[in-house]
């Protein structure tokens, strides 16, 4: 196989707005700090975008979901259940708090957080009288969780939810939107987002009380006054004006972001799912995903190739994948945390990869990831077929 010079990314930034006239006119203007007009105008945005009532841009995802358990008064002692099969930025900030999480196993529907297991845990916690705090709950990958059943259950047990949107904004069921299903929603804009602010995020709720407490704290708690005054701890997590500008450029080709997304993850999946023990996450009815990283699982026993063999001969030809996200009860920070599951997130982890999926991917580009997988498959045919 002819070999390249010129890396293939798994999700890369791309540019090709206003982002530099933004940056340019904040600068010009003085508003470079956590004050400025992109702030207002990202934020509103968002806002009407996501028909969410309250958004506050923060300077990333992690911040977000730390001021969000720090608004529903989670701290020492206290108990979050959170989804396993996340990035660790999901759970780290429980610990930031002092709180203890508890991880749940996911589905596979949605591969996220799983419903029955989440109510069969919150019963358990509370013959031992021990009532869970929140419940942080991912749509991983751009997928939305099964936000009927998780509303339900939180109802039911008057337990407020954080929705880690990070991955999937503008994904949604039916005509809700990601982020807005939660008691408190998040937002991500890191570098590989579908749109990105270099690093940032955003908080969105449908309460007044609770935007305007985020505000106050997200900029050192400081209180209306002449001067400096403080009376209780607040966070430096306020997005500032330059990373707004390049957010308010991005969010106005969303849609066509997305749909580049969408159209690679269709060629991929029409091109490979043919061949044996390759599969890709469907959408469940009414639902409706940014596809921000296209995913497929492999099991090796019918295809005679693993998930780590395939990014391993990626690698070779410059072309960048990674493995779905490691559990966090598999983790060793989390070695001694409780963990309720039957083993989806691990199988899934097992056997996941996370393939090329910038918007700016190119026909070209996908037709030499596709020869790598196809030339594996034609090895382990040829492998089978000499052993037998």
């Amino acid at each position: 196989m002819e070999k390249f010079k010129e890396k293939i990314h798994l999700s890369f930034p791309e540019f090709h707005g206003t982002e530099l006239a933004h940056v340019m006119a904040a600068m010009e203007e003085g508003q470079i700090a956590t004050h400025g007009r992109f702030i207002t105008g990202f934020e509103q945005g968002l806002s009407d975008r996501f028909e969410a009532a309250h958004v506050v841009a923060i300077n990333s995802g992690t911040s977000a979901i730390h001021l969000a358990l720090h608004l529903l008064g989670v701290g020492p002692g206290d108990e979050v259940l959170c989804q396993s099969f996340t990035f660790i930025a999901s759970t780290n900030p429980i610990l930031y708090q002092g709180a203890r999480p508890i991880l749940i196993d996911s589905e596979r529907k949605t591969w996220n957080i799983c419903p029955d297991i989440l109510e069969e845990t919150i019963k358990k916690r509370l013959l031992l009288g021990k009532k869970p705090k929140a419940i942080v709950v991912v749509n991983l990958f751009g997928m939305p969780a099964d936000w009927l059943r998780i509303r339900e259950i939180s109802q039911k047990y008057q337990i407020p939810v954080i929705e880690d949107a990070a991955e999937a904004v503008g994904s949604r069921i039916d005509r809700q939107y990601a982020g807005t299903f939660g008691d408190l929603g998040i937002f991500s804009f890191n570098g590989n987002k579908i749109i990105t602010t270099g690093s940032g995020g955003a908080l969105l709720t449908d309460s007044r009380f609770l935007a305007k407490k985020a505000r106050y704290l997200s900029t050192q708690a400081k209180l209306d006054y002449p001067h400096y005054e403080h009376s209780e701890l607040g966070f430096n997590y306020k997005m500032n004006n330059i990373s707004a500008g390049i957010g308010l450029a991005q969010l106005a080709s969303l849609e066509d972001r997305i749909q580049k997304r969408r159209a690679i993850f269709q060629r991929y999946q029409q091109s490979l799912e043919e061949l044996p023990g390759i599969s890709f996450l469907k959408e469940p009815d009414g639902y409706f995903s940014n596809r921000w990283l296209t995913t497929m699982l492999i099991d090796p026993l019918k295809t005679g190739f693993s998930a780590r063999e395939l990014m391993c001969a990626f690698e070779d030809q410059l072309i960048e994948s990674r493995l779905l996200w490691k559990p966090m009860h598999l983790q060793p920070l989390y070695k001694n945390t409780p963990f309720f599951g039957r083993g989806v997130s691990s199988e899934l982890f097992s056997q996941g990869i996370c393939l090329p999926s910038s918007t700016a991917l190119t026909a070209d580009d996908m037709d030499r990831i596709l020869e790598v997988v196809f030339l594996l498959h034609k090895e382990s045919l040829r492998l089978s077929d000499k052993m037998s």
